[in-house]
């Protein structure tokens, strides 16, 4: 039998075999092979199939889908160059060497985009914004609509129309249903005729009528409304007088509920109460189901641990808040029988009784914890009467005489004498508080107060303030020379009882006395603390800094006492010397800067700035001579100096003495022969009108300094003075020639272009000058103003478009070209120009002017006051600012002209005479 078994018997078939398929036998499927037929909305066998696959159709519909998935692979999938849209082979199997494919391929890809990406996003992104430029977007054209929106008012909102109510005039104005209480004449006229009825007309229903379910009964909406004895026995009429008595004891008792406050007063008017419901509102803005269940909350809380003094306190306050105050009363009281030692519970129940229940409250706490402080001040503010305050808190003392907070609240309440003697007795039962020990002090006089702070000093031997005050004690009875030793010993008392020296402490309690008027306690202590705990290399900076922050804090006295030990410290630095001087200038007097600058250029006699400042503030003061003496001096000690030489040259052009600023020219172009004083010598004979003088002074000039744009720029405008045009526009392009990056020189160049006529000629300068100086906002801003003058304003706008293309934050362009715009125009374009130079004092010029045209005087003053704290050198921002206050402020409120001194002058503007 084993022969003849088959060894194949019994063993898989082989992958691919088909039964028959070799004899040409063709295979057929029966039932057994797909199931029995099922109807699309059968269950499937699967108990916990998910949503949407637990009926026969879900699934057949899934597998449709996944059928039509498969690749599209006819041709009009097809391109030439990247192939068919899917891969081709997507549905073979995945295998790691193909793995190994996508991630060198995808390495790759990432490398190549890497290679170019920033510039290829700089170019994305330029073309993105050319684009925009181009074709903007819609939202983008009603920008200036949508900003318009925020101007509208709440009322021109509301009558704008609604749009596509097509319902009729019933539907859209419903009339409210009426009720109409019926009066008691009705029921008293039916009730005479001696008839009971039963139910009321339909009619009457409608209208507003009461519908009796008694007879002769009357249902009202007041509990208690509906009692026997309405009707008179026997009559059937109804008794006026008893409902008027009902109404009444019905609004006696609301107004109970709500008559008393916990301070005692009256929180409804009973005259007023039907127009004042408001009161009756309760306070608080929950839910009633969160109160419900807050309630229940702590009543479980209450309940576990009645010992707990804020389950209490939650709870009546809950009580409070929900407008039932007697119920939180009430629960508070229980919460002081519960925890009688607690002081929180007590003062909690004293502020919710009213006036003389509370103070019974607190007399019951002082006998359960008589050494509460709370307490008593609580039972002292109850009282309304000084005496009973007093005798409250000197009741107080008698329990708790250590209480530093008992004590200042009853020594407020005395006179002075009888606060000394109390505070005399405060410190002897307090005799580590510091504030009792000062308050007596200043109670006392000189003798006493000195004896109350060394008494202090041995009780309280770690704390600064006693100090200090006694310094100021010192510095107040014209004793200024204790008041160093007493800083000093402080300081060194204060070490030896271990208490570290906090240099921001001491110097905060310098300003405090800055403040009060001891200035020389301030100093003291500023010299005692400044160099504590300060590297060697850092004390410059860090003194600097200290300086600047006593100057913001307006503690000026502190500030001049930081220079003046910086100055001893470092006698040799001019920087010092200038920040010191800067701050006399600006804060102190004219004899504090004088003498700080003697003192200055004796110890720095090569600091030049520091010889002008002292010059200038002679001049200023009138005193010319001496201003000339401390220049004779300056070039002394600086005997080659340019700075010194133009500024004597200054002092006598302003005094027109000319012939003197004339000879010092002359020595200064001998001794210190430089640009600018060959300049100086040309302005001189320019202005006093030696034009040939001055034109030989500027041939020499050039000789020397030829790449001094200045002078070529004089030679032109004198040229062109003596309408010698030639000349003027040689001298011009001689200069270009030799400084073609000097904006004025193109600038003066086009303008006697345009000024003879020739406004092509104009135009190319000014376009070569773009060419040679690109990205120069100046010489953008004089094309568009060419074209402006011109009359091509279409031109002007062309120009100014690219100009903000090249130079988009050009302040200087962009307030140009908010007046470029058309008048509805301008605020959008503002908007526009704040965006992209906010703090451009230009721009806020700008927008001042824009304001200063619609009339809005308030906004117009503010944006000036912008633009001027921005740039204060800004001369147009000024000079616009003065001519807006000559016509809409007054003399006291003109800043402007008060700035525009001698003193104070900006650049921009001329000196005035």
């Amino acid at each position: 039998m084993n022969k003849k078994k088959k060894p194949f018997l019994g063993m898989p078939a082989p992958l691919g075999y088909v039964p028959g398929l070799g004899r040409g036998a063709t295979g057929f499927t029966t039932r057994s092979d797909i199931g029995p037929a099922r109807d699309a909305n059968d269950p499937v066998d699967d108990r916990h199939a998910p949503p949407g696959k637990r009926t026969v159709g879900d699934q057949m519909k899934k597998s449709q889908a996944a059928d039509d998935d498969d690749e599209d692979l006819n041709d009009t999938n097809y391109d030439e160059f990247n192939g068919y849209a899917g891969s081709l082979f997507s549905s073979g199997p995945y295998e790691k060497d193909d793995e190994e494919a996508d991630a060198i391929y995808a390495a790759l890809d990432k490398r190549m985009d890497e290679r170019r990406k920033e510039r290829r996003e700089q170019r994305e992104k330029e073309e993105i914004e050319k684009y925009r430029m181009e074709r903007p977007k819609i939202q983008q054209q009603f920008s200036d609509l949508k900003r318009k929106l925020a101007e509208v008012t709440e009322e021109e909102w509301l009558s704008i129309p609604e749009v596509g109510d097509a319902r009729n005039k019933r539907q859209r104005n419903p009339r409210y249903e009426k009720l109409t209480p019926v009066p008691d004449s009705f029921f008293a006229k039916h009730l005479q005729t001696g008839e009971n009825h039963t139910s009321v007309d339909p009619r009457q229903t409608q209208f507003g009528g009461l519908n009796t379910p008694y007879p002769g009964g009357l249902n009202t909406p007041y509990p208690g409304g509906m009692t026997p004895g309405l009707m008179t026995p026997g009559t059937g009429e109804l008794d006026m007088r008893k409902i008027g008595q009902a109404r009444n004891t019905l609004m006696d008792m609301r107004l109970s509920q709500v008559s008393d406050s916990v301070s005692g007063q009256t929180v409804v008017d009973p005259k007023g109460y039907l127009t004042d419901l408001n009161s009756m509102i309760p306070t608080h803005g929950g839910d009633i189901n969160d109160i419900k269940k807050a309630r229940l909350l702590l009543k479980s809380v209450r309940e576990t641990n009645p010992h707990h003094p804020p389950a209490w306190i939650a709870s009546a306050r809950l009580e409070e808040v929900t407008g039932k105050l007697q119920v939180a009363r009430n629960l508070i009281m229980k919460g002081t029988e519960m925890c009688p030692k607690s002081e929180d519970v007590w003062l909690e129940a004293a502020r919710l009784q009213p006036g003389d229940t509370a103070k019974a409250v607190v007399a019951q706490a002082v006998r359960h914890l008589p050494q509460s402080v709370r307490i008593y001040i609580r039972a002292a503010e109850l009282e309304t009467d000084i005496r009973a305050k007093k005798r409250v808190l000197r009741k107080a003392l008698e329990h708790v005489p250590n209480s530093v907070r008992l004590w200042k609240a009853a020594v407020e309440l005395e006179e002075p004498e009888d606060a000394r003697i109390m505070l005399s007795r405060a410190v002897e039962c307090c005799p580590t508080s510091v504030e009792l020990w000062l308050a007596l002090a200043r109670l006392e006089t000189y003798e006493n107060a000195r004896k109350v702070l060394n008494k202090a000093r041995e009780n309280i031997p770690t704390d600064r303030h006693i100090w200090i005050t006694a310094a100021k004690l010192e510095e107040a009875n014209g004793n200024t020379q204790m008041v160093e030793k007493i800083i000093d010993r402080a300081i060194t008392s204060l070490r030896a009882n271990g208490v570290e020296i906090n240099r921001e402490q001491w110097i905060q309690d310098a300003e405090e006395c800055d403040k009060a008027g001891s200035v020389a306690t301030c100093q003291a202590v500023m010299r005692a603390v400044i160099g504590i705990g300060i590297e060697e290399e850092d004390r410059k900076h860090t003194w600097m800094e200290d300086a600047d922050s006593c100057v913001a804090h307006n503690a000026l006295e502190c500030a001049r006492a930081i220079y003046a030990y910086a100055l001893q410290v470092f006698p040799s630095k001019k920087s010092v010397w200038l920040r010191a001087a800067y701050f006399e200038k600006n804060h102190g007097t004219r004899e504090s800067l004088e003498a700080l600058l003697q003192r200055a250029v004796a110890h720095c006699p090569k600091a030049e700035v520091l010889w002008l400042m002292g010059a200038k503030s002679k001049w200023l003061a009138g005193d010319v001579p001496a201003a000339r003496s401390i220049l004779a001096l300056a070039f002394q000690a600086n005997p080659n100096s340019e700075e010194i030489w133009l500024a004597a040259v200054k002092l006598e052009s302003e005094n027109n003495e000319y012939e003197r600023a004339r000879r010092l020219l002359a020595k200064a172009r001998s001794s210190a022969p430089t640009a600018r004083v060959f300049m100086k010598s040309v302005k001189l004979e320019w202005v006093l009108g030696n034009l040939v003088a001055a034109q030989e002074l500027c041939e020499e000039a050039l000789k020397h300094y030829e790449d001094f744009p200045k002078l070529w720029m004089m030679k032109g405008q004198i040229e062109e003075q003596e309408e010698l045009v030639e000349k003027a526009r040689e001298a011009y392009n001689q200069g270009l020639k030799k400084c073609p990056h000097s904006t004025p020189l193109w600038l003066l160049l086009s303008r006697l272009e345009e000024k003879v006529g020739q406004l092509t000629r104009a135009r190319a300068i000014l376009e070569k000058s773009r060419l040679k100086n690109p990205k120069n906002p100046g010489l953008w801003l004089e094309s568009v103003r060419l074209e402006y003058r011109a009359g091509l304003k279409n031109i002007a706008s062309t120009l100014m478009a690219k100009a903000l293309q090249e130079c988009p934050n050009s302040g200087v362009l962009w307030s140009e070209a908010i007046f470029l715009e058309a008048r509805p125009q301008r605020k959008t374009k503002s908007v526009d120009a704040l965006k992209k130079c906010e703090h451009d004092p230009h721009v806020l010029l700008a927008v001042a002017k824009l304001f200063w045209s619609e009339r809005k005087i308030t906004k117009a003053r503010e944006w000036f006051h912008r633009t001027v704290k921005i740039d204060s050198d800004l001369g147009d921002a000024w000079a616009f600012f003065y001519k807006f206050e000559l016509q809409h402020g007054t003399e006291p409120s003109c800043p402007a002209g008060q700035r525009l001194s001698r003193a104070q002058r900006p650049r921009g503007l001329p000196c005035p005479a």
